[in-house]
């Protein structure tokens, strides 16, 4: 097969044009090479090599480094996220590495800005800092390396830590995940693929995984904020079984269809949640469009007469579609929720999963529910 005819992320790249980056967790395996390097050899390599999975071979430029103790040393990466929309671009990875007792092995901490986690449901156990395991994988790797060319025994502590790591957290998944202090050592393949949708999505993956771990039967799938706050004024659900899908929706439902909960809400935008109920199951402006004609159809279901629908189909925006119906007492917003739920039980198929649906506006306030009335987790 040739290059052009490949997939995968490879391909997503190639047909972007946008320039790659490079994961935390390889930072922190460039920054663990060269700090242990320094503490064998007296210098630290500049720039660093590392090998990552596919052999790939790229190399850092030190940002900071100190040999100044005798039993460790720091060096430290800047992260690069390439043309993603990374919160991490540019933060500073560091990782200090003290030689420990022959067969201690490799034990890793977590230094300042890196989280420790606190709750099941993770690839790592609670009380461990947060450095996944492939991440753990080509650093013990690496450290074993160096030891081989220069003479150690590889048997290490290394403390990975970010430069206000604590900060840059907020804006991640991490304090809702269990994961507090500061960020996570993240990298499967060492590289960030501009704009891949997989890191949401593997986050909402996690955070099912983690609402199932702590014993929750209700998670709900929020579009934002607003919805969020509607969620939790409408069910006593904690804060661990909300899951922000954003625009996916179809992850979060295909997902739970491979790991079923007793029931799902799902809340958004009656605009969003039309997009579902119209069979879409990327909700993003670029990639699915509110479909009024669709929603004549649904006011009619609903009740409206002939002139009202002709009115919806050529209203300028979903939320207006809505106003016009509301004016004329048509339940246009329950229709939607109700579709959206019907759509939502055929990406289940069949999976044992009770399914809800909240639409609200932009206020927040319900304009439509799968199941009127009815409130409250069972």
């Amino acid at each position: 097969m040739t290059e052009e005819g490949k997939g995968g992320r490879a391909a997503q790249l190639k047909h972007t044009g946008l320039r790659p980056g490079w994961t935390t967790g390889a930072c922190a395996t460039a920054a663990t090479t060269a700090a242990y390097t320094a503490l064998l050899t007296g210098e630290f390599p500049d720039p660093v090599t590392i090998t990552l999975p596919k052999d790939r071979t790229p190399s850092f430029a030190l940002a900071t480094e100190d040999l100044t103790a005798g039993d460790r040393a720091m060096a430290g990466v800047v992260k690069d996220a390439g043309d993603d929309p990374d919160v991490t671009h540019a933060a500073l990875i560091r990782a200090t590495v003290r030689l420990l007792p022959p067969g201690a092995g490799v034990v890793f901490r977590a230094g300042p800005g890196v989280g420790t986690v606190t709750r099941p449901g993770l690839p790592l156990e609670v009380g461990e800092p947060a450095i996944n395991p492939v991440p753990r994988r080509l650093m013990r790797s690496h450290v074993a390396e160096v030891a081989a060319r220069h003479g150690g025994t590889g048997d290490v502590e290394i403390t990975v830590s970010v430069d206000n790591g604590a900060e840059i957290a907020r804006s991640t998944w991490n304090p809702r995940l269990g994961i507090l202090g500061g960020l996570s050592i993240l990298g499967t393949t060492g590289i960030v693929v501009p704009y891949s949708c997989s890191a949401w999505i593997d986050s909402i993956r996690r955070g099912v995984d983690v609402a199932r771990a702590a014993g929750r039967t209700h998670v709900a799938g929020c579009t934002g904020s607003t919805s969020e706050r509607t969620v939790l004024a409408a069910y006593d659900l904690p804060e661990d079984a909300l899951l922000d899908m954003g625009d996916f929706a179809g992850a979060v439902l295909k997902y739970i269809r491979r790991h079923p909960v007793d029931r799902l809400t799902l809340c958004g935008g009656f605009a969003k949640l039309s997009k579902l109920a119209a069979g879409h199951l990327d909700l993003h402006s670029a990639r699915s469009q509110v479909d009024k004609a669709f929603l004549s159809q649904l006011a009619l279901t609903a009740g409206a007469d002939a002139p009202l629908a002709e009115r919806v189909a050529a209203a300028n925006t979903g939320l207006e579609a809505l106003r016009l119906c509301q004016s004329r007492g048509v339940p246009l917003g329950d229709e939607v929720a109700r579709r959206a739920r019907d759509e939502a039980l055929g990406v289940l198929r069949g999976a044992p999963v009770e399914v809800d649906v909240i639409c609200i506006d932009r206020a927040g306030t319900v304009v439509g529910r799968s199941d009127p009335g009815r409130e409250g987790v069972r």
